[in-house]
């Protein structure tokens, strides 16, 4: 909508102007010399009103004769727009070389900046713009730790607990913590064994074993990681065949410290607004988060490379699969640079091979691919210039502004053949003038209602689907401007056709649609509405709900690895809940400080500071631990969940070391005071505050069940722990992957109804602007609507949810789809002033722009298509669904759309 508001303030601005030029006393008009440069002498003869005016001195008399403002606002857009096409027609038509320079000029500038071109598919990218919960989510990991680690599934073909696998897990594990970045490694080696043998609570400081301890009995530490709450399921699979290595990564201090300081400028200019040396220092603290954010990202491409290469050394010894959100992030950069090439090179191929198909001349190849290259070059070198970072969603901006590009110059390349078989003998350049003057307008309205299509995924509120729109609102912009430059240029340089050389069937093709349509009037309009019932039914069975392990192909190491650890390994999604003492406790507390301030009353208590520490913490004595352990036995309980960890594991393990009895609350100080911190850092720390008010849970969702529902879950544990077990809803917080994921899934749907809305509106606004009547508006989008609610219709029936690609299906299908309404209607308007005949204006439109259409149509069908040799399955989605969405908007184009145009008559009364 900027570019609309601004082209409005500019024809008002230069309005005025043509008010000064056309009306006033010659004495005080204004000859600008760039005007004068560019519009003849003899444009600037005085209008009609002001001859005998010129000399006379009454200047009411001169006013009356003035024409209205309005009337000269209508003048004055007349002029502007004429004023430009001369300036058009005088270096692009006239001097097409400079043109070609210019534009080989703005080429090499962009080309240039290529090499800075990056890409990121981190979780930074892959989350909801502004959400609260990220920021919960970093806080929580800073204490509690976070996902910065690998995961190495390890299947020994011999047995785990034989010397030779023992040996190749040691030296496996030790290669790795070699490592830059890496600040230990978790295994089956180096875990506490507390019940092989029984280790006695009193001697849990001085009498901790390893599987590396000598003499270490090996069964008796088989059966402890088949059965201990700890290990069960998370160092061990059931069948015991199945074991892994965790990698934990060093904290990137810098990179945590630049992330919060820009996090911190950006919420105060959200709220307060920055001055002007904040906003400096704001721009400063972007910029070097960025920079360093693309070297963490490089960084850990080596570091995974490096951790594959040590893990080919030892696959003769047992079947690995690497996991983990690094390794996720870095496979997703190679999913992005692989879809760049393929579709890239892909589309292109294609492309050559319609355009032969379709013209079988080489001029209409080398001249549309050229104009196809120019402004992928142009652009991706703008991303670079502009140091913006290209997304798994945005991945595909190549083809779909490959596709786009192709769409507009198929255009000019049929309007010029009919021009060129109707006026033989005519000069090349007037050819190719008629073409650009016939074309721009409804070209404009094309490439403006597609950016329209893509500005609406800017309310998304999604970050990457948001730069989608971004990039590919910027590349029509671009692919617009230098295909009205290079190509009528390069034209104009070449001679012309052979009258009669753009015939070929599909005018035959097109005007047998025509035929069809007017002899089964009431066949498409009830087939139409019924297809709109059955797709109002099928949008009612959308869902949101996608398994993220969905999204990747099966022989994937990402789909393997999370499928192994999912079934086997206790599940993959990590769900956290934090939980906090009640508003009640910190009365007590303060009760307690006031009154202890008065009197000292454990002066003479040798006990003292051991009563203190299990009276003021809220979680870790008797009482408490007994419904936290209520909480992990109901959620171990679900269907959904696999592995869960919490401080309730601790007394698991310590209830099975004294032979079934809990440990009470003297125990339990006496723990926490002996327990050596290797121990505490495995099976306290993580689960509990250093001041025992604050607990961590750990829940891992088995991604596989068909039964999960990410929200309807959470909800289910909240209301458990609210209406079971009593607890205050505003102590219970959840966070991890798991919830910025299912923020993500359920804006999903708001975002579709956003996105459509707003492109619904905007195109109408366009259809009114350019057609003047609000009847043909209506008849124009009614096509396009259904082809957007047939696809939506078909995934609701088949049973594809909304992911971060599909969203976007509905929005984008409305936007390049009405392409060819516009080009239609408008060819329609011209051909029905000929005989006011609807059906003659019908044949000769099929017969024409129809051709086009069926031309753009097919590319783009088939340009899609090649989506479908991606790595990711969102992207295979979004290219079948949004290609078979074109296919539908085509037939509508050529069926519903001129029918309605005759059943409805909205242009005036005329023949048959």
């Amino acid at each position: 909508m900027f570019y609309i508001h601004f082209f409005i303030v500019f024809l008002d601005y230069f309005s005025d102007l043509f008010w000064l030029l056309e009306i006033a006393p010659v004495e005080y008009r204004i000859h600008p010399p760039f005007i004068r440069s560019v519009v003849p002498r003899n444009a600037w003869k005085p209008p009609a009103y002001l001859e005998g005016h010129r000399n006379q001195n009454n200047r009411l008399a001169f006013l009356k004769n003035v024409p209205s403002r309005d009337k000269l606002h209508q003048r004055g857009i007349k002029f502007v727009l004429s004023l430009f096409a001369n300036v058009y027609r005088k270096w692009v038509i006239e001097k097409p070389l400079a043109s070609l320079i210019l534009v080989l000029l703005i080429v090499g500038y962009f080309s240039y900046h290529i090499p800075n071109f990056k890409l990121d598919a981190s979780a930074e990218s892959l989350v909801l713009e502004n959400d609260d919960s990220l920021q919960y989510y970093r806080k929580i990991s800073k204490s509690y730790g976070s996902d910065d680690f690998l995961i190495i599934t390890y299947a020994p073909f011999k047995d785990l607990m034989s010397d030779a696998v023992l040996a190749d897990l040691k030296s496996l594990s030790d290669e790795l913590a070699k490592l830059d970045r890496v600040h230990s490694t978790d295994s089956i080696l180096n875990v506490p064994l507390l019940n092989s043998p029984r280790v006695e609570i009193s001697k849990l400081a001085t009498d901790i074993r390893t599987l590396e301890t000598a003499g270490v009995d090996r069964e008796m530490a088989r059966k402890e990681f088949l059965e201990s709450p700890i290990y069960k399921s998370l160092l061990l699979s059931s069948d015991g065949k199945i074991t892994i290595i965790r990698v934990n990564f060093e904290r990137d201090e810098k990179y945590f410290s630049l992330m919060y300081r820009r996090n911190d400028l950006r919420d105060k200019k959200k709220e307060f607004g920055l001055d002007e040396k904040e906003e400096a220092l704001f721009v400063k603290a972007r910029q070097e988060f960025r920079d360093y954010h693309a070297q963490v990202l490089d960084s850990e491409d080596r570091l995974i490379r490096s951790v594959r290469d040590i893990m080919d050394r030892h696959r003769d010894q047992a079947e690995m699969f690497l996991g983990g959100i690094p390794m996720i992030t870095t496979d997703m950069i190679g999913f992005i640079e692989h879809d760049l090439k393929t579709f890239g090179l892909g589309v292109i191929a294609f492309l050559i091979l319609m355009l032969s198909l379709f013209f079988k001349k080489k001029r209409w190849v080398v001249l549309p691919m050229s104009c196809c290259v120019i402004t992928v070059l142009v652009m991706v070198g703008f991303l670079g210039l502009m140091d913006w970072r290209v997304t798994v969603i945005s991945s595909n901006f190549v083809s779909i502004l490959l596709i786009i590009t192709m769409s507009l110059t198929v255009h000019l390349i049929v309007r010029y053949q009919g021009l060129n078989d109707n006026n033989p003998g005519q000069s090349q350049k007037e050819l190719v003038w008629q073409t650009v003057c016939l074309m721009a307008q409804p070209c404009f309205y094309t490439a403006i209602t597609t950016i329209v299509a893509f500005s609406s995924l800017l309310v998304s509120g999604i970050r990457p689907v948001i730069d989608f729109g971004w990039i590919m609102t910027s590349g029509i912009s671009l692919a617009f401007i230098l295909i009205f430059i290079f190509f009528p240029a390069a034209l104009v340089l070449l001679n012309p056709e052979a009258p009669g050389s753009g015939k070929d069937r599909t005018k035959s093709f097109t005007l047998s649609i025509a035929a069809f349509s007017n002899r089964n009037r009431n066949a498409i309009l009830f087939g139409s509405l019924l297809l709109a019932m059955v797709s109002a039914i099928g949008i009612s069975k959308l869902e949101v709900e996608n398994r993220f392990i969905d999204h990747f192909k099966s022989n994937t190491e990402i789909y393997r690895g999370m499928e192994v650890i999912d079934q086997q390994l206790g599940g993959t999604t990590p769900l956290d809940i934090i939980m906090n003492p009640d508003q009640k406790y910190f009365d007590y507390l303060k009760e307690a400080n006031e009154k202890n301030i008065e009197e000292d009353i454990f002066d003479d208590d040798p006990f003292a500071e051991e009563s203190e520490e299990v009276e003021n913490n809220y979680w870790f004595n008797s009482n408490m631990l007994d419904r936290v352990e209520k909480i992990h036995d109901y959620l171990e309980g679900l269907p959904e969940v696999g592995k869960v960890q919490s401080i309730s594991t601790l007394i698991k393990v310590f209830t099975q070391l004294d032979k079934g009895r809990k440990p009470d609350d003297y125990d339990l100080a006496l723990i926490r005071k002996l327990m050596p911190e290797k121990v505490k850092d495995s099976l306290v720390n993580p689960y509990l505050s250093p001041d025992a008010n604050q607990i961590h849970i750990n829940i891992r969702l088995i991604e596989s069940n068909p039964t999960l529902r990410r929200s309807q879950l959470i909800e289910k544990i909240r209301s458990h722990l609210v209406e079971e077990l009593k607890f205050d809803p505003k102590t219970i917080h959840f966070t991890g992957m798991v919830v910025l994921y299912n923020n993500m899934l359920q804006s999903l749907y708001r975002s579709q109804i956003l996105t459509i809305g707003v492109v619904f509106f905007a195109i109408m606004f366009m259809f009114m602007i350019l057609f003047r009547s609000v009847s043909l508006a209506l008849i124009g989008i009614v096509p396009n609507l259904l082809a957007a609610g047939t696809v939506l219709s078909l995934m609701g029936w088949l049973g594809i949810p909304l992911d971060m690609m599909t969203i976007t299906i509905a929005a984008i299908t409305l936007g390049i789809a009405v392409d060819n309404t516009i080009h239609y209607i408008h060819r329609f308007q011209r051909e029905f002033k000929v005989d006011q005949n609807y059906l003659s204006a019908m044949d000769r439109c099929h017969g024409s722009i129809g051709k086009a259409m069926y031309y753009t149509s097919v590319t783009i069908t088939l340009g899609f298509s090649i989506l479908a040799l991606s790595e990711f399955m969102p992207t295979i989605y979004f290219g079948l669904l949004t290609g078979a969405a074109m296919v539908i908007a085509l037939i509508g184009a050529l069926t519903l759309l001129p029918l309605l145009i005759v059943v409805f008559r909205p242009l005036s009364r005329g023949g048959n």
